[in-house]
């Protein structure tokens, strides 16, 4: 069985699992990032080279403020602890999103994160925080017409290869998965440009009880689908 080059998770239903179990939306959050934690092992051992997590949209901020401060005291406690665990086990870590919404703490525990493991190559682990896709290609059309006013793009040769290096996930390939836990069926706002050819698999497992084997579950998905990318299919018009 192959593996995509690049996996997405939207990682939802904290909430209603800790509501399930009569326990705070903090706890239903804290349980999430342990299988969070635990998705990166997986998908390490699965030999997947790139893993995206869609960990706090710019949606997101309008959340209660006393979630918001128990979200960011839970970002600080989890890049303090795994980052040397990262770092030992061969990942890499980049951040995605506008860090400018975020404590200047945080940001300084992102960027010694990043600089720790810039030259690890078992698995790249992408964190979206204070993310949202039309945000990323807004941000992006605006650094283009920033250039192209100074003179040092012309706009006529900007084509899609070129606009990609100006969206925050550059250097990055596009997700050939995206999975959404907990039963919704949209991508809201996560990696709009990006995801245009990834196939997108469903599935009512909530976040904070995704495991390894759910993950392989997405991936045999994966597996069983034929990927045209607008092309036609060799297998369906009896050519291969």
């Amino acid at each position: 069985m192959s593996v995509p080059r690049h996996v997405a998770i939207i990682m939802d239903g904290n909430g209603r699992w800790a509501t399930a179990r009569g326990l705070s939306r903090a706890e239903g959050h804290r349980k999430g990032a342990e299988a969070a934690r635990q998705a990166v092992q997986s998908a390490s051992d699965m030999g997947i080279p790139y893993l995206t997590l869609f960990s706090f949209s710019s949606e997101n901020w309008n959340r209660p403020a006393a979630e918001i401060v128990g979200l960011m005291d839970l970002l600080r406690y989890y890049m303090k602890k795994e980052t040397a665990e990262l770092h030992k086990s061969g990942a890499r870590l980049r951040v995605i999103g506008d860090r400018e919404r975020l404590p200047p703490d945080v940001v300084s525990l992102i960027e010694n994160a990043e600089q720790l493991t810039r030259d690890n190559t078992k698995i790249t682990v992408v964190i979206a925080l204070s993310y949202g896709g039309r945000q990323d290609i807004l941000f992006a059309a605006k650094e283009v017409a920033r250039q192209t006013s100074a003179g040092a793009v012309d706009l006529e040769t900007v084509d899609e290869d070129i606009f990609a290096q100006y969206l925050m996930t550059k250097g990055i390939p596009d997700p050939d998965l995206m999975i959404r836990t907990s039963g919704e069926y949209r991508i809201s706002n996560f990696l709009l440009w990006q995801l245009s050819y990834a196939e997108l698999y469903f599935t009512n497992v909530l976040w904070p009880d995704f495991l390894k084997k759910d993950l392989e579950e997405a991936v045999i998905f994966y597996n069983s689908r034929d990927r045209r990318y607008g092309g036609v299919s060799s297998v369906r018009e009896g050519l291969g």
